[in-house]
């Protein structure tokens, strides 16, 4: 069996060496608390985007798996030109070593979502609702009560 020709095996193990070595950054950025919210790199979910304790949280609770796809990258990468594969078998290694360490992000994505949608959201205001319009409801005014939303407001008074 002939060896895949280096046109192909070096593009792929530069590709995969290379998505390793960004997750790696990314998994030590969100470990240590340095992506920011105003960057491009992290876990971007509507929960993870709410508040910076937020994003923290979910970045470092995503790091972990971004580091495995670091590896899987990385090691992936080394072997498509080391193992002296034929074309198949370069093309499945390195399409199997991609499927992975994309798979483990997007599995961190969800994780790090997960653990922000436990960051305690910044409270409502608690002012007057829409339909309080000066009912005389005594000194206090209408801020001490609430109505479900949809609820008619007859149940203010």
């Amino acid at each position: 069996m002939e060896s895949a020709p280096l046109v192909l095996t070096v593009p792929l193990a530069v590709l995969l060496v290379g998505l390793g070595v960004l997750a790696a950054l990314v998994a030590r950025a969100g470990w240590t608390g340095a992506l920011r919210p105003e960057g491009r790199l992290g876990a971007r979910g509507r929960a993870a985007s709410a508040s910076p304790e937020a994003f923290a949280l979910a970045n470092r609770v995503a790091a972990p798996v971004v580091g495995g796809a670091a590896v899987v990258a990385v090691v992936a990468g080394l072997l498509v030109p080391l193992l002296g594969l034929g074309v198949a078998g370069t093309v499945v290694l390195a399409v199997v070593g991609l499927a992975g360490s994309v798979a483990l992000l997007v599995a961190a994505g969800v994780l790090g979502e997960r653990a922000a949608r436990t960051v305690p959201t910044a409270a409502a205001s608690t002012g007057p609702g829409p339909g309080c319009g000066g009912c005389a409801c005594g000194s206090g005014g209408c801020a001490g009560l609430s109505r479900a939303p949809g609820a008619p407001e007859e149940q203010l008074a």
